[in-house]
């Protein structure tokens, strides 16, 4: 079978296999990116792909559902198990619908959300000015202070200002804890509706790494990629008195048929969570990042937020080594280590270059690299940065990456 697109698309079988060598051969630090199992990608590429099944289980449109319903219903069930949720809805297609869809269930045209700045580390479906939510509802935001912090004072006071119909915590390259309690309380202080995009933290919440949300938010999304290690998608999880409302505004509001065999590869991914196994890995996740953090202060980088509660860190880089957040992408990317540049609190510089670098540890753990990696990595960084106009210096760089990355293959040959 594995042979197949070799002989009947040459081309896409080759590209296929040169980003598995570049997997594989590069070291991946982007926060949001992670390494499916064989098996998370095995049920991505199943049969379910060819099914059609609008609706929800026991409720479709079509005929023949009985293996799609089963399916999805062990992916609701291990989800729900996973963490904690009285409703979920695994249809969303990825993070980016999955808010849509809570606005559109709960809001009419012109209703006030209350979301945190995309420069301070939200996320551009919080309510950025070029996407399309922007458009239909209204968007007021919440900025960190200067060293990080979210003052909850402040933020009760832009709440009870504003009057939001929903006050939405959750980030994109917000490094620090935030305080559950203060949003559910200033929430229902004005009568607002309580959302938490966890897309970021999903896996480590899953992993007991980090503190559950279901308990303090009416709503929580999440991508099901990223920590989680699951195939790209997105997931709703709420109380049970928005379910109707949510799972309406998924199908038909928004979507047709669902990819199935996404759902099946979600479900395959839960199971993995499951595992105390996957607890190991969430831990080691957050110790990977904190070693990164200590090796980065050694080196005097200036460290957005003060450092990181999680699983990445934001870095001023024009402070830290006299270069942008593009220029430092592009040099690290010559070397086989991919990261992104970002957008820092209070930024003077553009988001295509930026000030900030965002990198994080889930990829990289995945692999199994633990505390001596990190400082490795750290330091092939700072001398990639030194060495940025020596074209010598930054091949030897890429050698001694590949040579760490051998020894952690992203999927280990079958016997």
């Amino acid at each position: 079978m594995k042979y197949i697109l070799q002989k009947s698309d040459p081309k896409i079988s080759y590209l296929i296999a040169k980003e598995l060598r570049r997997q594989e051969e590069g070291m991946e630090l982007i926060p949001s990116e992670n390494y499916a199992s064989p098996a998370v990608l095995e049920a991505l590429g199943s049969v379910f792909t060819n099914k059609y099944s609008e609706g929800y289980p026991g409720r479709r449109y079509y005929g023949g559902q009985e293996n799609v319903d089963a399916i999805e219903n062990l992916a609701l069930s291990r989800a729900k198990k996973l963490f904690g949720a009285e409703h979920c809805n695994v249809q969303p297609l990825s993070g980016a619908p999955a808010n849509l869809a809570v606005y559109s269930a709960l809001l009419k045209p012109g209703d006030t959300v209350l979301g945190m700045d995309l420069s301070c580390g939200g996320h551009l479906t919080h309510g950025h000015p070029v996407t399309l939510p922007a458009k239909i509802y209204h968007f007021e935001r919440y900025k960190t202070e200067e060293d990080g912090k979210i003052d909850y004072e402040k933020l009760r006071k832009i709440a009870k200002k504003v009057k939001p119909k929903i006050l939405l915590a959750g980030f994109s390259s917000y490094t620090r804890k935030i305080n559950y309690g203060a949003f559910k309380k200033i929430a229902q202080e004005v009568g607002a509706i309580s959302l938490f995009d966890m897309a970021h933290v999903a896996g480590l919440v899953a992993g007991k790494a980090y503190p559950n949300p279901i308990a303090y938010f009416d709503i929580v999304t999440t991508t099901t990629h990223k920590s989680l290690r699951g195939p790209r998608g997105g997931m709703i999880l709420c109380k049970k008195e928005f379910a109707q409302a949510i799972d309406k505004a998924v199908f038909p509001g928004l979507q047709g048929g669902p990819h199935e065999n996404n759902i099946a590869s979600k479900a395959v991914a839960f199971g993995e969570a499951l595992l105390p196994s996957f607890r190991v890995y969430a831990k080691q996740v957050i110790v990977n990042a904190k070693i990164l953090e200590k090796e980065f202060k050694k080196r005097k980088y200036h460290l957005v937020f003060g450092g990181t509660d999680s699983h990445m860190l934001l870095i001023d880089i024009v402070k830290s080594r006299g270069l942008t957040g593009k220029q430092a992408q592009d040099i690290l990317d010559e070397v086989g280590i991919t990261l992104n540049k970002n957008v820092i609190p209070y930024d003077l510089r553009g988001p295509m270059d930026p000030s900030g670098i965002r990198l994080g540890t889930p990829a990289i753990t995945t692999r199994g690299m633990k505390e001596g990696e990190m400082k490795m990595i750290v330091e092939y960084i700072d001398r990639a940065f030194l060495a940025s106009e020596k074209p010598r210096e930054l091949k030897s760089i890429r050698k001694d990456v590949r040579d760490l990355c051998k020894q952690f293959p992203v999927y280990k040959k079958s016997k």
